[in-house]
């Protein structure tokens, strides 16, 4: 069985796949200063047993926190008796990196976007809400042209704690109104709301700026009327051409607000592992 790894800034995703089946999958927090010790006896304790039903012959791992690269290596060695492979910008995503530098893109992103384009077609847009929001996209040739970084809902909130006197650190969830009625549902209302119109806001100009990138408009039209039908007619196309996927801890929240995506993938990372490994 393969062992798919997803080291983030707030979790370790951890999945356990036969075949193309996800087997088993658990998290745990991310802590930039494990040891070997803490991990194998403290955090991966619960769940050993189901490592040890099962055998594990290969590992491969996604991971945007460094430090904890080697920790998490020396875990498997000692589990598993095999060492874990990470991906990086040089692996064969079957796309053509237009980043800059490609190393700067993330394993995770490019993981993200390799596994949207197998599993979906192209062109593709991949929002993934975590710690950071992130966009990005695809294009109909295979291209990974790039995308947007954000924080993230959970990251705005505790920015609004931490650097005023009286807000208070909110748990990240939907209010029954925008127009919130107390501090935490009026901060609640705020990131959650706020966010969709950012997230929605931001792929109505992602899809603006791939039709023209695309060159889907044939005539320039020279009245501000007749561009504006033209631009918003482009959207639409657009819009329903490119498939929107959504993962991610905080996906599930935006996707069953935002009409503008059309899947969600809870698993799009780990599963991008898996068909890395397999390729």
């Amino acid at each position: 069985m393969l062992l798919a790894i997803d080291i983030g800034n707030s979790s370790i995703k951890f999945g356990i796949f036969d075949g193309s089946e996800l087997f088993y999958k658990f998290s745990i927090q991310t802590k930039r200063d494990y040891t070997v010790e803490e991990l194998l006896f403290d955090r991966l304790k619960v769940h050993r047993r189901q490592f040890i039903q099962v055998d594990i012959a290969e590992c491969i791992v996604a991971s945007v926190v460094p430090e904890l690269n080697a920790v998490v290596a020396q875990a498997c060695r000692e589990l598993f008796k095999i060492t874990p492979r990470f991906v990086d910008e040089t692996w064969d995503f079957g796309l053509t990196i237009k980043y800059e530098p490609p190393s700067a893109a993330g394993a995770d992103r490019l993981i993200n976007a390799h596994a949207a384009a197998t599993k979906y077609g192209k062109p593709v847009v991949i929002c993934s809400f975590g710690t950071a929001t992130t966009i990005d996209v695809v294009n109909e040739v295979g291209e990974y042209i790039g995308g947007l970084i954000a924080p993230g809902m959970a990251t705005a909130a505790k920015a609004l704690n931490m650097l005023t006197a009286k807000l208070p650190n909110v748990a990240i969830e939907k209010p029954q109104s925008v127009i919130g009625n107390t501090t935490v549902t009026s901060i609640q209302s705020g990131i959650v709301f706020g966010h969709i119109a950012m997230v929605e806001g931001l792929l109505s100009r992602i899809f603006l700026d791939f039709s023209s990138v695309s060159s889907v408009r044939s005539v320039v039209h020279s009245t501000e009327t007749t561009e504006t039908t033209e631009t918003t007619e482009t959207t639409e196309q657009h819009g329903k051409e490119m498939q929107v996927i959504a993962t991610g801890g905080f996906a599930h929240l935006i996707a069953a607000n935002c009409k503008m995506i059309d899947t969600l993938d809870k698993n799009l990372t780990l599963d991008g592992l898996r068909i890395i490994a397999e390729g």
